[in-house]
């Protein structure tokens, strides 16, 4: 066929009947939106053809144009007016110009012209599965029981594997395109009687094909393998979860997999243990560590050894982390200042922050300030009223490095008024900054 061909063809009376009533039958209120449908024909009493129609309603009108053409065995189709746009009906737009309902030419709207065979097929119900019967080579296909939606896609898979006409009738559809089952039940008896045994399970389910495969070669239960296939899937995902797990678990991830699955648990859940198990320093290459018989039993063990653990660990580290911070303090006592209205007075302890932070309601107390401090990072400064010096009223970091305020706030992250900020840029900050001079000479 070619693009002058395409030009020729139009939708036989009878054809145009059979679109309307179908058309009516799934919309019997007229809608805008455009819907697709397709007949078949014979080219040249050969070759079978797909011809799609796109259907419209424009003022209680059906409108119908043919937008592509596909055939069996063509390495080509032919398009007319027809868009990929994943905003659209059905994924596609149609101009509709020639027919004299919308003012402009799309863009799109370029007369005939050819595509990639796979390309600009939108699914469209056929009319007029008959003339098949007119191909004996398709006598057996079992095309009527076929339930998917590339017919096409279907007889061309048929004509290499006519074993596809029995997984159709078995109902098994869902599974007629994939070569991988249809070699193997070329070459396999013991796998087509397996099929069939099956049929009703697989029916009306999905199942990957490696899952199918492992089951018939191993006899275990589809569903089982189909959870673990899926629990693989997810697992083996490099822009997944559980990074540390994978690398562990290289090139024993069914073995993990059906470690969790018997043991009636998750990934998540033993990757808590997991991590438990290395802050603890046990050995993870004994397999009683790694594949402990009870999990749960030993889940629990391991993480309560480890809060334990932590706990401990935190309080060391909380004592060390209050000791540096009261040195630190005690080393920049000088900046203090409390000659005028207001006061400048430095943390003494991280519980220091945290009063001034839950009084004043900002995030002092919070955020790693304490930490900052201890590194002499930044120091945090406290500005009172000198009559109620006990009293939280502004707080204030200060970069020890760059020798300036960082931040001063009051309550609630307020900025503080005039009078605060002048006493704090143009009286404490030249004082402090004076006195860490001194301080630095020293050192």
């Amino acid at each position: 066929m070619t693009i002058e061909d395409a030009e020729k063809l139009t939708i036989p009376k009878y054809l145009t009947e059979r679109i309307r009533k179908a058309d009516f039958k799934k919309h019997p209120t007229p809608e805008k939106s455009i819907r697709f449908y397709a007949y078949l024909a014979l080219w040249k009493r050969k070759e079978l053809i797909k011809i799609t129609v796109a259907a419209k309603h424009y003022r209680r009108k059906l409108y119908m144009k043919i937008v592509a053409i596909h055939g069996l065995h063509a390495q080509r189709c032919y398009i007319k007016d027809l868009e990929y746009n994943y905003m659209g009906a059905m994924g596609y737009r149609v101009g509709w110009f020639d027919e004299g309902i919308q003012k402009y030419y799309k863009w799109y709207e370029r007369g005939w012209c050819w595509a990639d065979d796979k390309y600009y097929d939108p699914y469209a119900p056929i009319v007029n599965y008959e003339v098949i019967d007119k191909l004996p080579e398709y006598k057996y296909s079992a095309y009527k029981q076929y339930g998917g939606i590339d017919l096409f896609k279907y007889l061309r898979v048929y004509e290499k594997y006519p074993q596809a006409e029995m997984f159709v009738k078995f109902g098994l559809s869902t599974y007629a395109l994939s070569k991988q089952l249809l070699e193997k039940s070329a070459k396999d008896k013991q796998f087509r009687k397996w099929l069939i045994r099956n049929s009703s399970e697989l029916h009306g389910r999905y199942y990957y094909v490696t899952t199918i495969l492992s089951s018939y070669k191993t006899g275990k239960p589809l569903d089982h393998i189909q959870q673990l296939e899926r629990q693989k899937k997810s697992f083996c995902n490099k822009n997944g979860s559980y990074p540390e797990l994978r690398r562990f678990f290289k090139g024993q991830t069914i073995k993990f997999l059906e470690y969790i699955q018997k043991q009636d648990t998750s990934i998540a859940t033993y990757n808590d243990y997991f991590n438990a198990c290395n802050y603890l320093g046990l050995d993870m290459s004994e397999d009683k560590n790694v594949f402990p018989h009870n999990f749960k039993h030993w889940h629990n063990m391991r993480i309560d050894q480890y809060h334990t653990a932590k706990a401990m660990k935190d309080a060391e580290e909380r004592k060390e982390l209050y000791a540096k911070f009261a040195s630190v303090a005690e080393k920049y006592l000088s900046l203090q200042r409390n000659r005028e209205a207001f006061i400048v007075i430095i943390a003494r302890s991280p519980s220091d922050l945290m009063h001034e932070g839950d009084t004043l309601h900002h995030c002092v107390g919070r955020m790693n300030y304490d930490q900052k401090f201890a590194r002499e990072e930044s120091l945090i400064f406290f500005v009172r009223n000198a009559s109620e010096p006990h009293i939280p009223f502004v707080t204030m970091e200060y970069s020890l490095k760059n020798k300036k305020i960082l931040q001063c706030y009051g309550e609630h992250d307020h900025k503080p008024n005039d009078n605060v900020l002048e006493f704090v840029n143009k009286k404490w900050l030249p004082f402090a900054n004076r006195q860490l001079k001194k301080i630095q000479i020293a050192a």
